[in-house]
């Protein structure tokens, strides 16, 4: 007996010193995984009938489930980045003509001059585009290095999530009956927390995607009315904006709000501001929460906790998985309460 316990404490041992280090292993990784498993999850149905349609073809269904993910998310960002690149293009060729810069450069200076006198500050203002361009070839050469292992970095990785996607896809199935053959927890137990987490995953990704395209929409309303150009692209960019984590709709409201400024319509750039951090970006705190109690069931003011406390604790990742973390945590608690019951 005494044999047998000793090596039962001594596999545990093992187990524990194994798991910490393949924790290590894989912790450049782990955001990684859990975005593809919650992309998994999320065309999960889809990969169903996919699966169905190509006669239970595990590989070619979910090869082509991938392929729908890149085309369904990341070509929209793509043509987002080179369609900004396009308007940057413009912007700073209508400028440049015909000694735009120059104008700008006074133009500038007399609207900054006009603020100093509400605000009672000094202002020397000089905008020299040559000085401009070399202090930014300096510090671009300065840092290649670390913007070409940024590169790589997200290309492997890009690579890594398409390949744990797939894997998920084609395997998923698999590994789900094993993590539930390794708990302890009676099946009908473990068939509870997948499926909840399941509907918990849903809820907090298209929760937050349906948010993201009412700010984008409300913004594009505001562009608008305020006489802002290309309205809807800009509005197609808050709404991918409205994804970050701490910036949002900021990263497009407030250079709305400058070149409103700078254009000269005091009047309009306090509409856009009051509109902007009105309408679009408080939505994120007073509707967010609400669409995800409707499928969390928890009170949606513990879930903008969650989601906060998640950005903080577990950086960008953490607008997601806070909630999940949140939700998981209630589910164990009524599987306690049941096992407790039944005692």
């Amino acid at each position: 007996m005494n044999n047998q316990k000793s090596e039962l404490y001594f596999l545990f041992f093992l187990l524990a010193v194994v798991f910490a280090l393949t924790f290590f292993i894989f912790k450049p990784f782990l955001y990684i995984l859990i975005l593809a498993l919650i992309f998994t999850t999320v065309f999960g149905s889809i990969h169903k009938k996919i699966l169905f349609l190509t006669h239970q073809n595990k590989g070619l269904a979910a090869f082509l489930t991938t392929i729908l993910v890149i085309v369904v998310t990341i070509v929209p960002f793509v043509f987002l980045i080179i369609q900004m690149f396009r308007e940057a293009t413009v912007l700073y060729s209508a400028i440049a003509s015909n000694g735009g810069l120059v104008n700008l450069s006074g133009f500038i200076a007399g609207k900054l001059q006009g603020l100093a006198k509400f605000v009672h500050i000094s202002v020397n203002f000089s905008f020299n585009v040559d000085q401009y361009l070399k202090q930014g070839l300096d510090w671009l050469i300065q840092n290649i290095g670390f913007l070409f292992s940024n590169i790589i970095y997200t290309v492997g990785s890009s690579i890594i999530f398409l390949f744990a996607l797939y894997y998920l896809f084609k395997d998923g199935k698999k590994l789900k009956e094993s993590i539930t053959a390794l708990s302890p927890l009676k099946d009908a137990y473990n068939e509870k927390i997948f499926s909840k987490l399941t509907l918990f995953i849903n809820s907090v990704v298209l929760g937050s995607l349906l948010i993201a395209v009412i700010q984008g929409i409300l913004a594009a309303i505001g562009f608008f009315i305020f006489g802002i150009p290309n309205a809807v692209f800009w509005g197609s960019l808050a709404a991918v904006a409205a994804l970050i984590p701490g910036i949002g709709t900021s990263l497009v409201i407030i250079p709305a709000v400058i070149f409103l400024f700078f254009k000269g319509n005091m009047l309009y750039t306090i509409g856009f501001l009051i509109w902007g951090f009105t309408a679009v970006i408080l939505v994120d705190n007073v509707l967010k929460p609400k669409f995800l109690q409707r499928g969390m069931l928890i009170h949606p003011f513990l879930i903008l906790l969650s989601v906060l406390g998640g950005i903080v604790f577990l950086g960008p990742i953490g607008f997601l998985l806070g909630p999940l973390i949140l939700g998981l945590f209630f589910i164990l608690l009524e599987i306690y309460s049941s096992i407790h019951k039944e005692n």
